[in-house]
């Protein structure tokens, strides 16, 4: 796993190009580590996840998978891929925002990972595919949770039972990914774009995302009782009125995250 600092935005690059970034579990195990810390992290306001080389995650090694022993704990190893499943849930729940920078292929528990970002930019070369079924399995990293509410419950059901292909126009004509730009501008536009989020309140954009969270799960009434919780909250932070401040006097605002 390779990461860089530049200034707020914190870049993770998945660092196995000879294998297209396929997953193993010391890899899975560095990343929880990486988005640990950037969570934690109040320098961080921003991550950018990015695959070395000619793909994103071609999902989990299949070399691994062929050496399983079918005498396996079968509780044990739940438990461990439940661990190794909070790479997703940090991305997910983390209250910054991630970017995946989709290049190549994007397969499997890789597209979980993809899916589990707030935001996809996809280069052209980027092609994305479900692959479990053909490989004779049912689908882990949350991508099954992820994708339905991302491209609808039927398109996510063919994706998953048919493993068919989707290339990167496709897969914004049917909302996977959030733009797609030129293999060579890819780094480039997912820095630019995470810098833009970086330079917004850190606790509106929290606040934001857990909106966001809670009403994929929860009734109207319920998402408008948070709402009105963190308006108010937000409202009476110094980068509200840091914000109100900059307005009035036409200047580029300064949040500190407080």
């Amino acid at each position: 796993m390779l990461s860089s600092r530049s200034g707020p935005v914190l870049l993770l690059e998945l660092n196995r190009p000879h294998r297209l970034n396929a997953m193993t579990r010391p890899m899975v195990r560095e990343l929880v580590d990486h988005l640990s810390a950037a969570a934690a992290d109040p320098q961080v306001r921003c991550v950018v996840l990015t695959g070395a080389g000619r793909g994103f995650c071609a999902g989990g090694d299949l070399a691994d998978i062929a050496d399983v022993d079918a005498r396996v704990d079968v509780n044990a190893e739940v438990a461990e891929l439940r661990e190794l499943h909070r790479s997703s849930q940090l991305m997910h729940e983390m209250p910054k925002p991630v970017i995946a920078a989709v290049n190549g292929p994007c397969a499997g528990a890789g597209l979980a990972w993809a899916c589990a970002a707030d935001l996809r930019i996809a280069a052209h070369s980027a092609v994305f595919r479900t692959s479990f079924v053909s490989a004779g399995l049912t689908g882990d990293f949350g991508g099954t949770w992820t994708l339905p509410r991302i491209v609808g419950p039927a398109r996510a059901r063919e994706l998953y039972l048919l493993n068919r292909k989707v290339g990167a126009r496709e897969a914004l004509d049917i909302g996977l990914v959030n733009t797609v730009v030129a293999d060579e501008e890819l780094r480039s536009s997912a820095l630019r774009t995470a810098q833009e989020l970086a330079a917004l309140p850190p606790l509106a954009v929290a606040g934001i995302k857990q909106n966001l969270n809670h009403a994929l799960t929860s009734d109207f009434n319920s998402a408008l009782d948070l709402e009105a919780l963190r308006q108010v909250t937000t409202s009476t932070s110094a980068d509200c009125g840091e914000a109100a401040r900059a307005f009035l006097e036409r200047r580029p605002p300064q949040f500190t995250g407080r």
